[in-house]
């Protein structure tokens, strides 16, 4: 475990609109901020909020697993923190949770996507602020914060991250608003790119979302308290009652039972949820959006299957995120499905390796399929989206080593060909297998019989109620513009993406 401790100095001991177009990001450079894809996770009016924050961070692990923390409020307005790198059960005891007295609490789950991935980075960030202690947790990516930090050091500013998030920070501190409110609309204001954000400031908790609506934020009630988390499945873990979906760029303040609605961000020309959250990121049993993700991923595999019909014997998924998709896939072509691979959830950091060099180590730890149900027939494997390409290689190998006679590739989403500035990790262009192969290279690299893509219209088609949706990773076209990268600040090489 790694203690960061409790207590604050300054910033925390752990170190602390323009239509959508096209823009031609460059194969390579490299991005000095950190971005990273995240979960958080707001309590206010309830006892015990160390204990329920630490149960909806629980619930929100799969949105990072690098690194956790939980701040909470006393009665006093007194902010105590402790966080650190690993999983949810790993960072924090009993010991730690019974010392993180109060009612308002926040938490944040995280998995950096380019930059340093110690503990300084970890969330959320606390500092002591002149209208008491401040707490953020921030779920996104912005786009001009190399810009906005550049600027901030000129004028004196100490960062103690590489998060974009400490950016939000230190703008909040030097407004010359007069209220908290009215300084929290004004350093949001300054921001482009995905944010969904949580702050504590004294008992008093804070939620915004930007005006494209990029990274879900739901709120819910319990008891005499209210809750705000990334998903859904965040409140059904504490029984709490979902009451909707924060709007993009509706700032919200929580005090117990009270919520009261504050100037809405500027409005953006278009709303741009993010398509990737329904084909892979949010878990199947949460709703974001007012949309199912489970009968999303049904719909997709549905249309997967009237798109790349094939003559086979039993449809698989590769587990989990792929589950929902197989099911749709089997349900519309009449195959039937089958539990073919299996995957070892207790995985973890492993440090053992072969001695010999194995390219397949990674997937073979994660996945092994069911000789039983795939020796001699022809089998439909359905993912949910193709990224480098390189676990897929391996689960072909694997099938064909048990004997299946026929592979048939088919994923859930279109081809990833473009790196994602808005919260996603993605890797940089020339690592997106579909960036740089056709459909038929991309087979014949896999070893499959036939592969087959979902079609972009046949993915929007399936959510189409609910849209529009931000599909930038798949086509290119940025809702939200790239400061950084257009005035050549930042550069992305390698940009995992948000």
């Amino acid at each position: 475990m790694n203690d960061t401790g409790l207590g604050l100095t300054g910033l925390d001991r752990a170190g602390l609109d323009r239509p959508g177009r096209a823009v031609d990001i460059p194969a390579s450079s490299l991005e000095e901020m950190s971005r990273e894809e995240c979960g958080v996770f707001g309590v206010t009016g309830i006892e015990g909020a160390a204990e329920l924050t630490f149960l909806g961070l629980y619930a929100l692990q799969h949105r990072g697993q690098e690194s956790a923390g939980i701040c909470t409020i006393n009665g006093e307005g007194t902010a105590r923190v402790r966080k650190g790198t690993g999983l949810v059960a790993d960072v924090f005891s009993a010991d730690d949770l019974n010392a993180l007295h109060g009612k308002t609490g926040v938490g944040h789950v995280r998995y950096s996507t380019a930059g340093d991935g110690s503990a300084q980075n970890a969330q959320p960030i606390v500092v002591r602020y002149a209208q008491g202690d401040l707490s953020i947790a921030h779920n996104g990516n912005l786009t001009n914060a190399q810009q906005l930090r550049n600027r901030l050091v000129e004028e004196g500013a100490l960062f103690q991250t590489t998060s974009d998030s400490e950016v939000i920070v230190h703008l909040i501190s030097r407004s010359r608003r007069e209220t908290v409110e009215a300084q929290l609309d004004d350093a949001l204001a300054h921001l482009e790119g995905a944010f969904s954000v949580v702050i504590s400031v004294g008992e008093a908790l804070y939620a915004a979302v930007d005006s494209r609506g990029f990274r879900p934020l739901v709120l819910g009630r319990k008891d005499e308290g209210h809750v705000v988390a990334s998903e859904t499945c965040a409140l059904d873990i504490i029984g709490a009652e979902y009451v909707r979906d924060i709007r993009p760029g509706e700032l919200l303040k929580l005090e117990g039972a009270h919520v009261e609605e504050l100037r809405s961000l500027p409005p953006a020309p278009e709303v741009a949820p993010c398509v990737f959250e329904l084909v892979y990121f949010a878990r199947p049993d949460s709703n974001i959006w007012g949309v199912s993700v489970d009968r999303a991923r049904r719909a997709f595999g549905r249309q997967l299957a009237r798109e790349h019909p094939v003559d086979a014997d039993c449809v698989i998924a590769v587990p989990d995120s792929a589950n929902s998709s197989a099911l749709g896939y089997a349900e519309e072509s009449g195959i039937p499905y089958e539990l073919g691979l299996l995957r070892n959830h207790y995985v973890g950091r492993t440090f053992i390796r072969p001695s010999q060099a194995d390219r397949d180590f990674g997937a073979r730890i994660k996945y092994n399929p069911v000789k039983e149900v795939v020796e001699g027939r022809r089998v439909i494997v359905v993912d949910d989206s193709l990224v480098r390409g390189t676990t897929s290689t391996s689960l072909v190998k694997f099938l064909r080593e048990a004997g299946a006679k026929e592979v048939h590739f088919r994923i859930g989403s279109p081809p990833v060909k473009f790196p994602c500035f808005y919260g996603i990790d993605m890797p940089s262009r020339d690592e997106l297998i579909g960036a740089s192969h056709s459909v038929e290279q991309i087979a014949e690299l896999l070893g499959v019989t036939s592969l087959g893509y979902l079609s972009l219209e046949g993915m929007l088609a399936a959510v189409k109620e609910y849209g529009p949706f931000c599909d930038a990773c798949f086509s290119g076209d940025y809702s939200a513009p790239l400061v950084d990268v257009e005035k050549g600040l930042a550069t992305m090489q390698n940009p995992p993406g948000c």
